[in-house]
């Protein structure tokens, strides 16, 4: 039989915001409980330098989550270790079912599921995913030490997986299908600046192409966009670099979306289009996507959800 716990407030992730939503629901005495969900601590856990959360001039991704998390545990949010796999909006006591088996109630809600990694959608790539095709350079960057590497993009995400691959690879060719980068320009300055990088403009990645025993990547095919003439790069390593999509699996159908499925909140707000749900960080924005931002997104939405649930007793 499945148990049935009950909470004022259930936070659905566990990313920057969910850990801040954790922090101040906790001290407004709401007893939070907070679902982790798939990925504990969200894209920071694949990061490594991070260097723009006020408070650090440097800190590894996942560290900064630990230090989260355990600052919204100390505030008195009970974290569970589940994954939500349907939620119930239609009526209060909100209801989100656990893959575990727990059902959860709740009288307000908070979503925090952030964002994915986004894939180009090639046969090749989903062939070669986890054998030489990867979306996280923190993660893989490693296993390519002296290799020559291909990353695809051009916002910060690419720049920032370029700069870091240089650290193992030999040479990393970066192809963007413009002519500029859409990236900061710090992050522009360290690239070009970095002479075991080579970007390949004003192409795209049509093919990915390598050994089935052992299986493995040995290069792309990049079209030039407009002339179509096709490039061969070699390479042990390809990186898809090309930004993220909202996590919204559990809403898209129950609530108001836009720009691609990011979760519509009223303005200056973080209330959804449902009474008593709140939605924050990269859920929600796509825009600005930093974990700072994110943060402040849930105090947003705890407070929210404390200032709401007053009002449900009056």
């Amino acid at each position: 039989m499945s148990e049935t716990r009950h909470t004022k407030v259930l936070i659905i992730g566990s990313g920057p915001a969910g850990y801040t939503a954790g922090v101040y629901a906790s001290r407004a005495m709401l007893e939070p409980i907070l679902v982790q969900g798939m990925e504990p601590g969200g894209q920071l856990t694949t990061t490594t330098e991070v260097e723009n959360y006020p408070g650090y001039t440097e800190i590894q991704g996942p560290e900064l989550m630990v230090n989260m998390e355990a600052h919204a545990k100390a505030m008195g949010t009970e974290i569970i270790g589940d994954i939500i796999t349907d939620l119930d909006l239609s009526k209060r006591p909100f209801t989100a079912k656990g893959d575990s088996g727990t059902v959860y109630t709740a009288d307000a809600v908070i979503l925090a599921t952030g964002a994915r990694a986004r894939w180009l959608g090639l046969p090749t790539e989903e062939e070669f995913k986890g054998f030489g095709v990867s979306a996280c350079a923190t993660c893989d960057g490693f296993f390519y030490r002296g290799m020559e590497i291909v990353v695809v993009g051009g916002g910060n995400t690419a720049v920032e997986e370029a700069l870091f691959l240089t650290n193992f690879a030999s040479k990393v060719t970066l192809i963007h299908r413009r002519d500029e980068l859409r990236a900061e320009k710090i992050l522009i300055n360290r690239l070009m600046k970095n002479e075991k990088i080579v970007p390949l403009w004003d192409h795209e990645l049509v093919e990915v192409f390598g050994d089935e025993m052992p299986k493995g990547v040995n290069g792309v095919h990049a079209k030039h966009v407009k002339t179509g003439e096709i490039t061969e790069i070699p390479a042990k390593g390809v990186f898809i670099a090309i930004g993220h999509a909202p996590a919204n699996e559990l809403v898209k159908d129950t609530l108001e979306t836009h720009m691609g499925g990011y979760v519509v909140t009223k303005p200056d707000s973080t209330e959804t289009s449902i009474p008593g749900v709140f939605a924050a960080g990269d859920l929600i924005d796509h825009k600005f996507r930093q974990a700072v931002t994110s943060a402040g997104m849930g105090c947003m939405a705890a407070l929210e959800a404390e200032h709401f649930l007053a009002a449900q007793e009056d």
